[in-house]
């Protein structure tokens, strides 16, 4: 973990012969356009959720009509909150997202602990989960009515981490080109959902929507069904992840956000009335992938359509969440919060190579227990702890860097009122269902703080880190971006003796 001097970089080409020579730098390359962020961003919000998720709505809220008006509200609410990020992401040109949003307002310490929680449990754990989900659904054809045996579940589980893995760390061209694919075939697949539901609309089947609001619940469920349905929508704010490798990130940046996440609003809203119309409440309730049984209703012997889609979107959905994950990393790293060895970058293919293994390997040991599933629940509400902190840096910015260039501006109502409701949904679930958990996830928050001051703040045990480092460099054929390997990395591989 180190401190970024100052001092000129000096060239070590005959280590590294693939570095620019006309430049003397190695960067990620900027290889994600317009089309690209788009896809990027509606294949990692459109996974499993849409194809689960309305069960556990309807089951809040209590009934269809405020069901769909939770559906609409949660687009509405993420894109209302990705226009405070697009005014963040064309002020603070880089990558990172909430990270490097909080470090450059409030400072090292709290940018820390969002990396911490993160970085270690909050991403690995939601790849593993949706890993398990992929695997079940992409073994469960051989095996017929009987169970699939668990072993198998985690042995595909782990062979698609490492795929996924593999995909990212070769090429950014080749991850994104699949991702344009595979947001491209679950797009298709929830227009099928539609239009299976508008035909029903059509032969009039609308009895759901007779007394639409019958069995509300009052306020008291809102925030938790809110939670349940954002829940389908994560990934809207992704893009900010990878500012740096984005084309002309002003103009594209706040294009993409403001294409996808209308589509994505219209797409699910349109879906779970489809689900209304074919299956009742009660159906919908008792069915544990509504989905599924939406397609054994409707389609038929076509039926076989939704196990697919589901594969498609939660294969999509890895590989946008490995994509933007491994930036978080790699620019926590960076910033001198996590090991040097992760903000290094492969000198031939120009990927966060350390950042993406390193993701990978934590998610292949949250494999082992299986039975994680509330660990990630419990660490999801943690998510708008660091969303509120980020409005509150935008707010900050506002009154305090006023002079700042602003391609793109928001009203300070916009960041205020996203600060308020993301203090009301980490409180809802407390006051609503409070449980003992919460609090070993708030302890695990605050238990980085032992982490941050000896070995970051005071900088302790870091003659074997960077040891480790140099070596890991010439395994992995890595080095620093925006500069070539620097003095300090010189000096050491001079005194280890490795050339």
């Amino acid at each position: 973990m180190r401190s970024r001097g100052k001092e000129e970089a000096l060239p070590l080409f005959t280590l590294f012969p693939t570095m620019a020579a006309s430049t003397g730098k190695l960067n990620l390359k900027r290889d994600v356009g317009l089309i690209s962020a788009v896809s990027l961003i509606v294949g990692t919000i459109i996974g499993s959720g849409i194809f689960m998720s309305p069960e556990w709505v309807l089951r809040y809220i209590g009934s269809p009509g405020a069901s769909l008006l939770i559906w609409m509200a949660c687009g509405c609410l993420c894109m209302t909150a990705a226009l405070s990020y697009v005014e963040l992401g064309t002020v603070i040109k880089e990558s990172g997202g909430e990270y490097i949003y909080i470090l450059r307002n409030f400072g090292p310490a709290p940018a820390f602990l969002y990396s911490w929680t993160s970085v270690f449990v909050g991403i690995p754990s939601s790849i593993a989960a949706m890993s398990l989900s992929l695997a079940q659904y992409i073994a469960a054809p051989f095996y017929g009515e009987s169970p699939v045996p668990p072993a198998v579940v985690k042995c595909t589980a782990a062979a698609s981490i490492l795929t996924i893995a593999i995909i990212n760390s070769l090429n950014v061209k080749l991850a994104t080109r699949i991702q344009n694919i595979f947001t491209f075939a679950k797009i298709l697949s929830l227009l099928v959902i539609v239009i299976g539901g508008m035909v029903l609309i059509i032969n009039g089947h609308t009895e759901s929507f007779q007394n639409a609001f019958q069995g509300t619940r009052g306020i008291g469920s809102v925030g938790i069904a809110f939670q349940q349905g954002l829940w389908s929508y994560s990934g809207w704010n992704n893009l900010n992840y990878l500012t740096e490798e984005i084309k002309h990130p002003e103009v594209n940046l706040p294009r993409a956000l403001l294409i996808s996440l209308p589509l994505v609003t219209l797409l699910y809203s349109l879906v779970n009335v489809s689900y209304f119309v074919a299956l009742s409440p009660a159906e919908i309730m008792s069915s544990g992938a509504v989905a599924a049984t939406w397609g054994s209703k409707v389609l038929g012997s076509w039926a076989w359509i939704i196990p697919l889609s589901v594969v498609l979107s939660t294969f999509g959905s890895i590989n946008g969440s490995f994509f933007t994950s491994g930036r978080i990393c790699y620019i926590a790293a960076r910033e001198g919060s996590l090991p040097d060895i992760l903000s290094m970058a492969h000198v031939n293919r120009l990927t966060p190579l350390p950042a993406l293994s390193f993701i990978a390997v934590i998610a292949l040991i949250l494999l082992i227990p299986g039975d994680f599933g509330s660990i990630v629940q419990y660490f999801s509400f943690t998510a708008w702890i660091f969303y509120g902190l980020t409005f509150a840096a935008l707010v900050h910015m506002k009154i305090k860097k006023p002079h700042l260039p602003r391609p793109f501006k928001v009203p300070m109502a916009i960041p205020v009122f996203m600060l308020i409701v993301s203090i009301c949904l980490v409180m809802a679930p407390l006051i609503e269902n409070p449980q003992i958990e919460y609090l070993f996830v708030g302890l695990f928050m605050l238990s980085g703080i032992l982490i941050y001051f000896p070995l970051i703040r005071f900088k302790l045990c870091t003659c074997s880190v960077e040891r480790i480092t140099v070596h890991l460099q010439l395994l992995l054929q890595v080095a620093p971006t925006e500069a070539n390997l620097d003095s300090l990395v010189q000096k050491k591989i001079a005194e280890i003796g490795i050339i």
